[in-house]
């Protein structure tokens, strides 16, 4: 999968959460791995929802060290 296709999965995977009221202010977020490259994308803690952009979202490999954000 690239890059730009699983930060945007991620991205409305997080939006999905507010519009089902699964999350108050900025706390939970969701996130996504791609096995092929052993990348994962997370939203950063305290970023606002309806300030989120799909590059805000931190990818990191599989021992966790950030890749980007």
């Amino acid at each position: 999968m690239l890059l730009k296709e699983l930060r945007e999965e991620v991205f409305e995977a997080n939006l999905e959460l507010v519009r089902r009221s699964l999350v108050v202010f900025t706390f939970g977020n969701a996130s996504g791995f791609d096995r092929a490259s052993g990348l994962a994308v997370i939203k950063p803690s305290g970023v606002p929802y309806e300030a989120l952009k799909p590059s805000d979202l931190v990818v990191t490999d599989v021992d966790g060290r950030t890749v980007e954000g």
